[in-house]
């Protein structure tokens, strides 16, 4: 049962827990800071007060001790010519004297060793109370104790208890150490505690005023941390919406400037990403659209090349075999045959020139060195004024894929070269090293602005380089200057 109750208290406990920071939580900053201040401010000055209020009653009860045994002390002295001389009237002088002179005392008077007043400072009598304190009950309540000093030479006691009038300091000694009479004295706290109360309820408005004074300055400290927050909370919420123009301002060189800087930048990297993307989307987009278009002007190619040289010759050939089957002697049947055989020779190269164009066996059979360096060979047919110096080291063969992809941006870039660039060299460059396969293809043409003409999307073969590289992770960069153009291609393996 009690582990039972101890599971059931711990959950409680969690939710009072979540209950108040939900509580905590649910407000604002600027309710936060406003109630830390105030609290802050209200304990700092209600703790202070209280102990500025417990030290000066200390120092001030310890004074009036003081003072009530030092008056003590002088009245008793004085009080023993009168009463040796029985002179009572101006014994009654002496203590009335004594009292009027005192702001604290509040009454004295004289008694023999019976306890009967001789002389006192009341209107009428003495109250019995006074005169019939219990001492044994004051001692337990540690309300009474002994005194000896030299104001006192015979000693005596001091009593604190409250009456109808506040709290009474009730000071008494032996007049003559001779005799029995007792003087006694009551001073009072009335004056003391108007003192406290009144340097209280200083303290209390001083506790006041500054906790205005320390809402306003909250207030003010709260619009100058919140103020760039809240611009913060604005900009993020049009961020959100899709505005990537928005900036917020740089209030001050301190956390909540760097915040904003940070904000301003990430806002700025998320535009010129926003921007990357559509402009890479635009050219996908034309590059599909071109894709599509030399899709359709391939196979209207590939099928008037077929009609016209395939077909033709195929027809060509059937008429010689008909012409051939009618020929009588054997001379001409064999220069018909050589016809034939010249004819059906062009139409291979033909069908093999085609499907070298469509995809080059040499990649699958022999590998991508292969592969470049049999296409050199029909490069320089087509462009004879044109020198290459290629060079590969490749050790060991690449992915199908990777082959494929280097093989199309080595020709791709080959061929802008010799149609666009006017150059009059141009080298190739196949390595692999360290996971990297790296093809470089370089002239010394005019040069071209890369950015400017992969912005304007009117090259298709230089989208096509970049999404080539890029849909197999590598890197693909382009210097160009007057001097020539660089191309560099690095792809993981």
């Amino acid at each position: 049962m009690r582990n039972e109750a101890t599971l059931i208290q711990q959950p409680d406990a969690q939710n009072r827990r979540e209950r108040l920071w939900t509580l905590i939580g649910g407000v604002s900053v600027r309710t936060k800071i406003l109630g830390i201040v105030l609290t802050l401010t209200v304990v700092l000055g209600l703790g202070v007060t209280w102990q500025v209020r417990t030290v000066m009653r200390n120092n001030l009860l310890n004074e009036l001790e003081l003072l009530g045994q030092s008056l003590m002390g002088d009245l008793a002295a004085r009080s023993a010519a009168p009463l040796r001389q029985g002179d009572i009237d101006a014994l009654r002088e002496l203590l009335t004297e004594t009292v009027a002179n005192h702001p604290d005392a509040h009454y004295a008077f004289v008694v023999d060793a019976d306890n009967h007043v001789i002389a006192h400072t009341f209107k009428d009598h003495v109250p019995d109370e006074l005169l019939n304190l219990d001492i044994k009950h004051l001692m337990e309540q540690q309300l009474f104790h002994y005194y000896q000093n030299s104001f006192s030479p015979g000693g005596g006691h001091h009593i604190h208890f409250e009456n109808k009038d506040g709290f009474i300091h009730d000071f008494s000694a032996l007049i003559d150490e001779n005799r029995d009479e007792t003087v006694r004295v009551g001073l009072s706290e009335a004056r003391l505690q108007g003192i406290i109360n009144q340097t209280t309820q200083q303290m209390l408005m001083t506790t006041v005023v500054v906790g205005l004074v320390g809402i306003l300055a909250a207030m003010l400290l709260t619009w100058l941390l919140t103020r760039p927050i809240l611009d913060l909370v604005t900009a993020t919420e049009r961020v959100r919406q899709g505005d990537l123009t928005v900036r917020v301002p740089h209030w001050a060189d301190d956390e909540i400037g760097a915040l904003a800087d940070a904000f301003n930048q990430m806002a700025c990297d998320l535009e010129s990403s926003h921007r990357a993307v559509e402009e890479k989307e635009a050219a996908r987009t034309r590059l599909l659209a071109q894709l599509i278009n030399a899709q359709e002007e391939e196979r209207k190619r590939i099928a008037r090349e077929l009609h016209d040289g395939v077909g033709q010759a195929m027809t060509s050939l059937l008429v010689g075999l008909k012409i051939l089957d009618q020929l009588d002697g054997v001379q001409a049947m064999r220069h018909k045959a050589e016809d034939l055989r010249q004819v059906a020779t062009h139409t291979l190269d033909n069908v093999r020139l085609l499907s070298r164009q469509l995809r080059p066996s040499a990649l699958d059979d022999l590998g991508l060195a292969a592969a470049v360096e049999r296409y050199l060979g029909e490069f320089s047919k087509l462009y004879p004024t044109l020198p290459v110096d290629f060079h590969a080291d490749l050790p060991n063969r690449l992915p199908s894929t990777v082959e494929t992809s280097l093989y199309r941006i080595v020709q791709e870039a080959m061929t802008n070269a010799a149609r666009h660039s006017g150059a009059t060299a141009l080298s190739v460059l196949l390595t692999q090293r360290n996971g990297q396969v790296q093809a470089i293809v370089e002239d010394n043409g005019h040069g071209f602005d890369p950015d400017a003409t992969y912005r304007s999307g009117s090259s298709v073969g230089l989208h096509s380089l970049f999404e080539r590289t890029e849909l197999l992770g590598g890197r693909l960069v382009i210097e160009s200057s007057e001097e020539g153009t660089t191309i560099y291609v690095e792809i993981p393996v």
